[in-house]
């Protein structure tokens, strides 16, 4: 069984980690796009083909499935993924889990980048799930830039930002950015601060993704499979080794117990 995921930078890690968590026999391709990235200021139209050169890249390597762990290049460029690539190789896009936050019906944040906060798409999620809720949406500006780059100070000067824009009474708290989930912890804690009270319920989308793709390709989790995956690392095409900002966070640590190809 292979998987592969894609995404600009090291956004994917958490989503990888929970595969690698469900399917420790899992064949990872990892391909992410640091020659183009950021992805977030991009027209559609041009992050539509990077996006494409990426899913390529990851493709030759004849992967079960491929997951879109990017939120922005879900939003844009899903489409044009799966007319590519499907039915040969299902195409899972990753989408920020405003349903079972807002389910219910409390009041919910959704940390996002400014390119999808506000965004047509992010606004037909709240309105087709979280009509029941009362929801802020939080852009998080340079908060994916410091995660990418383990910038320990611009993550939590951007961090506590969107922490300030955040209620202070919110239930529940959507990571609309796969990059924000490496730093959980971080968020929690400028929360915490900033109220000094219960923190909302998080909900990340690693998980379901990670689920749906084994769902797409017929495999069940089996936590305790042997550990013999191995790892594929593209970085804009090219074969090498896992980026050194990787292992500054607990999700990229996961994956050096696993061969490097490249």
């Amino acid at each position: 069984m292979k998987i592969a995921l894609m995404d600009s930078g090291i956004g994917l890690l958490a989503a990888t980690a929970a595969v690698r968590r469900l399917r420790p026999d899992a064949d990872l391709v990892l391909s992410s796009d640091p020659d183009g990235m950021p992805w977030g200021p991009r027209t559609p139209e041009d992050l539509t083909a990077r996006a494409l050169r990426v899913a390529r890249a990851a493709a030759a390597h004849r992967p079960d499935a491929l997951i879109v762990a990017c939120n922005t290049a879900s939003v844009h460029s899903l489409d044009a993924l799966r007319a590519e690539l499907e039915p040969t190789i299902p195409v899972i896009g990753t989408v920020p889990a405003v349903k079972p936050a807002a389910a219910a019906g409390g009041k919910v944040a959704i940390w996002a980048t400014p390119g999808t906060t506000g965004s047509p798409y992010q606004r037909d999620l709240i309105d087709r799930f979280a009509a029941r809720a009362e929801v802020t949406e939080v852009p998080c500006p340079g908060l994916a830039d410091a995660v990418q780059w383990a910038d320990d100070d611009g993550i939590a000067r951007t961090v506590a930002a969107a922490a300030a824009l955040t209620p202070t009474d919110v239930t529940d708290l959507v990571i609309g950015c796969t990059h924000y989930e490496l730093v959980e912890e971080p968020i929690r804690a400028a929360l915490r601060a900033r109220t000094g009270g219960p923190l909302p319920v998080f909900h990340g989308s690693a998980g379901a993704v990670a689920a749906q793709a084994l769902r797409r390709i017929g495999a069940r989790p089996d936590p305790q499979a042997a550990p013999t995956g191995g790892l594929t690392v593209l970085l804009s095409g090219r074969e090498s080794a896992l980026p050194a900002e990787v292992l500054h966070y607990a999700d990229g640590r996961l994956l050096t117990a696993a061969p490097v190809h490249g």
